[in-house]
């Protein structure tokens, strides 16, 4: 069996608190996907609070929310990805794809030197 394609963890700094990577950005398109945190935390295994916690640190270091809940009730509660948590998810997607394309050679090559965990 081939061994799955080793690629790059991107991490986006941006000053001291801005930190954004790979495990908000798929929390985010969860919550694009299911409209909902807790479905979302459920969906990457984690609790709704550490989701919740996430999002509400993330939302703290952009200029506008990225994820707007709404409470539940009778209606139920729900969660949205806003249009700048979209452009988020866009432009985090780009940079993590030219990532990948800018080192997978040095990636290919540097993964020869790694224990492989499968064999």
């Amino acid at each position: 069996m081939a061994s799955p394609k080793k690629k790059p963890r991107v991490r986006v700094l941006i000053g001291a608190a801005t930190t954004l990577g790979p495990g908000k950005v798929d929390l985010l398109q969860a919550i694009a996907e299911t409209g909902s945190i807790a479905a979302a935390a459920r969906r990457m295994g984690m609790s709704y609070r550490r989701a919740w916690l996430l999002i509400d640190h993330t939302n703290k270091c952009f200029r506008e929310d990225l994820v707007m809940a709404a409470t539940g009730g009778r209606g139920g509660g729900g969660a949205e990805v806003t249009p700048v948590g979209h452009e988020v998810l866009r432009r985090y997607r780009d940079i993590e794809a030219r990532a990948e394309d800018a080192v997978a050679d040095h990636i290919a090559e540097f993964a020869h030197l790694l224990v492989d965990p499968e064999g």
